[in-house]
């Protein structure tokens, strides 16, 4: 699955079942469904999930927790807007996936 196959996939009702925890949880995010994604990636331990944490409470606003989970995942801060972030993260999860 490519970047566009992934955006393309938001029409539908729910993730496709192969997606790792930061991609469903990612797609989740892109339907506003925060609740939902937030529970997705809150108990994973990977790197990647911590980064879309992150992104996640950037979204909401909440910085101070945001700029925890970017630490956590090794990401600096984002200082590009969220749909960007959204885009980049959605890039390089789908590009490191065999």
């Amino acid at each position: 699955m490519n970047v566009a196959d992934f955006i393309a996939s938001i029409s539908g009702a729910a993730p496709a079942p192969d997606l790792n925890a930061p991609l469903a949880g990612l797609w989740w995010a892109a339907k506003g469904d925060w609740d939902r994604a937030h529970k997705i990636v809150q108990d994973e331990s990977s790197r990647e999930a911590a980064w879309v944490h992150a992104y996640l409470h950037r979204v909401e606003g909440d910085l101070g927790n945001a700029g925890y989970w970017y630490r956590q995942a090794g990401q600096p801060a984002a200082k590009d807007s969220l749909e960007a972030e959204w885009e980049r993260i959605a890039a390089t999860l789908l590009g490191s996936r065999t």
